[in-house]
């Protein structure tokens, strides 16, 4: 009897330790998820990632890590870096823009994907509605690009004689066509001419924003394009030397001199998004997982850019904004 109970308590002891060894080596484990970014304007929604991670208690290097993929607006890029992402056994696809997230899904058959999303993620065919994403995709939809419309209208606000408004973009990128079309639509609205230049490669973008002759159009306006994105500041100090006005969807460009922004903040946005990336990566399939809108959206003037172009914001516009940069 003794050595029977011996035995006993000894598989017993075996099976507990061996159960602790096994809850221990599961909380050993460190998720790996790859993250997809067209340029530095995005790095404030991997900023908000990471404070919303933080938040849910899953801290950066312990439970998780990022491997952060810059692509530089070029797509070929993107999907070059999402396959490498995959092939290198990441556990989730963290991408922060629509572009980002159109790469990964084409050079990805299995792994999960968050999103950040600034385009309709229906209308682009990344899930299948909000309520029920209904595959392997999920995340949070930001309207940067229906947006587009309201920012078309508070720039001619600012300006009430604007005329001409020029743009620059890649024809080839869903977002880019789905905001070029609506600004398109408004301008014709309101009477103004939108000027489209398209790019296919940063030195076209370039050598078009440095053509740009003075009093040939009065003001720059972005669509959906991280190509212009990334080359923000060229414009934004071109403008500055044309006297033209810039009308931007990115805060942080207000912050370095543009003029105006009207969005979501990409912070809040990647915060928000932390609850996806959590909730996947501990087993919840995306696809039980309803797509969330942020719709906390923000109006940046920048007064000294103002000043600096000869231009007056008027009082109703100035009194509507968010940030006021002096």
């Amino acid at each position: 009897m003794n050595l029977t109970r011996s035995l006993a308590q000894l598989a017993l002891s075996a099976f507990v330790l061996g159960g602790s060894f096994s809850a221990e080596a599961q909380q050993a484990k460190v998720y790996r998820v790859g993250v997809l970014v067209p340029g530095p304007a995005w790095y404030e929604i991997i900023e908000g990632l990471r404070v919303g991670m933080k938040e849910l208690r899953f801290e950066e290097g312990k439970q998780f890590t990022l491997t952060i993929r810059d692509w530089k607006g070029d797509i070929k890029e993107a999907e070059t870096a999402a396959k490498n992402l995959e092939q290198d056994k990441i556990d989730l696809i963290y991408a922060t823009s629509t572009n980002s997230t159109l790469a990964a899904k084409r050079a990805t058959p299995d792994i999960p994907i968050v999103f950040c999303a600034g385009t309709d993620p229906v209308v682009v065919g990344l899930v299948e509605s909000f309520a029920k994403p209904g595959g392997r995709l999920t995340g949070v939809y930001n309207p940067t690009t229906d947006l587009t419309a309201k920012r078309m209208e508070i720039l001619k606000e600012i300006i009430p004689k604007l005329r001409r408004v020029v743009t620059f973009y890649d024809p080839s990128k869903p977002p880019a066509i789905e905001s070029s079309k609506s600004a398109r639509e408004t301008a014709r609205a309101l009477g103004v001419e939108l000027v489209e230049r398209h790019i296919s490669s940063v030195a076209e973008l370039r050598a078009g924003v440095r053509a740009l002759r003075p009093g040939e159009v009065d003001a720059y306006f972005t669509v959906s394009d991280p190509m212009a994105s990334n080359e923000a500041q060229l414009i934004i100090d071109t403008a500055k030397d044309k006297r033209l006005a810039t009308m931007f969807d990115v805060t942080s460009h207000v912050i370095k001199g543009g003029l105006a922004s009207y969005n979501v903040s990409f912070y809040e946005m990647g915060r928000i998004s932390a609850k996806y990336v959590q909730r996947i990566l501990t087993g919840i399939e995306p696809k039980d997982m309803p797509v969330e809108a942020v719709n906390k959206i923000d109006l940046a003037i920048n007064l000294k850019t103002a000043k600096q172009i000869g231009l007056r914001i008027p009082p109703n516009v100035l009194a509507r904004a968010d940030r006021v940069i002096k």
